[in-house]
């Protein structure tokens, strides 16, 4: 689904409420382990090496039979689980609220309290490359401002390159009329304008759907052909050698999990998709030859397929030239925009899908759905897309954490004379674009016990808050290698624990007010089981 000012260039070589009640369980629970705490001070790449919640270079092992995994340099399968970030991304400004709320140290505790292990971070390709060829390093440096603050909290990050219908440029000009049937375009965020070559089309957009305006269209015509731009360079190969200069500028940087190379392309037809699978083979590529050039490992790369897959659930595009070190990123919101229920189909079409791509890990960029379902008893809809994660063991980040009502998807409606309500973990009020506070209902449900890291495969993760217990088990574990998981101890105390094929099992403090519980494989299955406070 998913205002900046520029800042220099150089060419290329809120205050967040927190509710004075909550979390003093956890507290409590924190301080009845702190005779077992590790420490966990920053460092410039996350908790100190001898912390369980270090975040360690990240590879794929794809698997065409029993599924991809995403695996740590030592050997532990990783869940990337979290939420989207949308702080730093160039949105279109159509109102006077601001488009975005600032990231804090404060969000990234509240993260971190939740249990979760990653978060997709969104930067927009306008601030990143704002003239042709030259490269936003003040911009760069806030992007790694964030991703160092959430490593120091034991959060992996996904930097996303973030698109919604090509560009913040495309708005409506102030004279256009539009035909009936369609409406005046808004803006909306991506590319910046000297790649945007939409040769004068309307502005206008079929039935309000944003992906219709002639002239988005036409800009993706011109992408897809690689058309020349400014200087003669094709604007897919502008784009390219930009990807590039992110792997260089974090290459070797463990906490950056990857990068996400296009958030829902809009590759419609056979045509198109077979451009973006030669786009994702010329990034992959790009990418990481400027990773061997710094002596760097490859990072993952997350690939996604049409921003159609949101809508219906399917459709991946062809293969691509590509190595191991990807994974498929469809967005899995089945019943999140209607209303309706989730199921396994959803998550058994995108598996399915990843076997196109050699077995591929899969990853759920964004998934979620109106948060007024956390508070219906007969819903469930969050409880259990965050089950079927577990049982298909993808990784997922929920859109989102926090909106603005000056986000084109919130100042659209307000253009329109209404009155939105934000997605997010907080309720924001846009009649004013005033913060009133976290969303508990949701929070409770995004807050959940969860395998952190796994000493070799998973081959089983459950979570069930009615009874107070998590369970997991897995095989062929590398003897010493350490299984990490989060325990809401706000919800349920401290753990009672019992396990098999590890030894020093334990429950300990980690950063803020988390609870981990970590043991140590003696090699081959293992399994664990956490109980609490009902």
């Amino acid at each position: 689904m998913p205002e900046t000012t520029a800042n220099p260039t150089t060419t290329a070589p809120e205050n967040r409420p927190r509710p004075t009640t909550r979390r003093a369980a956890i507290l409590a629970g924190a301080a009845l382990l702190a005779a077992s705490s590790l420490g966990c001070g920053d460092t410039s790449s996350g908790l100190p090496p001898a912390s369980p919640g270090r975040l360690v270079a990240l590879h794929a092992e794809p698997d065409p039979v029993a599924g991809g995994r995403v695996v740590d340099a030592e050997g532990r399968e990783i869940l990337l689980r979290g939420a989207n970030v949308n702080a730093l991304a160039d949105y279109w400004k159509g109102i006077e609220f601001p488009t975005v709320f600032p990231f804090t140290e404060a969000d990234a505790d509240r993260m971190s309290e939740i249990g979760w292990t990653a978060m997709r971070l969104l930067i927009s390709w306008s601030r990143v490359e704002p003239s042709p060829g030259e490269y936003d390093e003040a911009y760069l440096d806030e992007v790694d401002a964030a991703v160092r603050t959430l490593a120091s909290r034991g959060l992996y990050t996904v930097i996303d390159l973030h698109q919604d219908a090509w560009g913040a440029t495309l708005a409506a000009r102030p004279d256009e009329v539009c035909p009936p049937g369609s409406k005046r375009a808004i803006g909306w965020d991506g590319a910046p304008g000297w790649a945007t070559l939409d040769g004068d089309a309307p502005r206008c957009a079929a039935a309000g759907i944003r992906e219709t305006s002639q002239a988005v269209r036409a800009s993706w015509t011109a992408f897809w052909s690689d058309a020349a731009g400014p200087g003669g360079v094709g604007i897919r190969t502008r784009y390219v050698r930009m990807l590039a200069h992110l792997a260089a500028r974090w290459a070797g940087r463990a906490e950056v999990a990857g990068f996400d190379l296009m958030n829902e392309p809009n590759a419609f037809g056979d045509d198109e998709q077979r451009r973006l699978s030669e786009m994702y083979g010329e990034a992959v590529a790009a990418m990481r030859a400027a990773e061997r050039a710094a002596g760097a490992p490859p990072h993952l790369v997350f690939f996604e397929p049409s921003a159609l897959w949101s809508a219906n659930g399917r459709g991946a595009p062809p293969d691509f030239a590509r190595d191991r070190d990807v994974v498929y990123a469809p967005h899995v919101y089945t019943g999140g925009f209607t209303g309706g229920p989730i199921t396994a189909a959803a998550f058994e079409v995108a598996a399915e899908e990843a076997r196109g791509f050699g077995g591929a890990p899969v990853f759920s960029g964004e998934w979620g759905g109106g948060p007024e379902r956390a508070s219906d008893p007969a819903d469930g809809y969050f409880v259990r897309h965050q089950a079927l994660q577990d049982e298909f063991r993808f990784g997922a980040t929920l859109w989102t954490w926090r909106e603005s009502c000056g986000d084109p998807h919130k100042s659209g409606p307000i253009l329109d004379g209404e009155i939105p309500g934000v997605w997010g973990e907080f309720e924001v009020d846009c009649r004013t674009n005033e913060i009133l506070g976290e969303r508990t209902d949701l929070l409770d449900d995004l807050t959940r016990a969860l395998l952190r890291a796994a000493p070799g495969r998973i081959e089983r993760a459950t979570y069930d808050e009615a009874g107070a217990t998590f369970e997991a088990a897995g095989a062929d574990a590398p003897a010493g290698a350490e299984l990490v998981a989060f325990w809401p101890s706000g919800k349920h105390g401290a753990p009672a624990l019992a396990g098999s094929g590890l030894e020093d099992l334990r429950a300990i403090a980690g950063p803020g007010a988390q609870t981990w519980v970590v043991g140590r494989a003696r090699g081959g299955a293992w399994s664990v089981s956490a109980s609490g406070n009902r």
